[in-house]
């Protein structure tokens, strides 16, 4: 009876392992994008169209910086020295621009999905 309990709890903890192993995998991919002297760096950023991204903003500046696209419908505020994480929802193929709204005549940049 133990060889049973013991058989069937190893098999639950084997599926419960492949099914978080599943989880993570479904997780969507990370870009990462830094401000930098009042710059994005990259200016431009490849992804995959009709795969959801997370966009993982460092400010290396001293100053606030605020992420804007209105294409993307998205914006944020990236605190000084400080990483934040955006959801981007899947993209059809195009170009998605994105300033600073702080230094919008240097920190431009856009996403291109393909």
């Amino acid at each position: 009876m133990r060889s049973r309990l013991a058989l069937l709890v190893a098999v639950v903890v084997a599926a419960l392992l492949v099914v978080a192993g599943d989880v993570r995998a479904a997780d969507p991919p990370e870009v990462a994008l830094t401000i930098e002297q009042h710059r994005f760096v990259p200016e431009e950023i490849r992804v995959r169209a009709g795969t959801p991204f997370v966009l993982v903003i460092t400010n290396k500046d001293a100053t606030v910086e605020e992420f804007e696209s209105h294409e993307l419908r998205l914006e944020r505020i990236v605190p000084a020295g400080k990483t934040v994480r955006l959801r981007v929802r899947a993209l059809r193929a195009g170009r998605y621009p994105f300033v600073g709204e702080y230094h919008e005549k240097t920190a431009t940049g856009r996403i291109v999905a393909e």
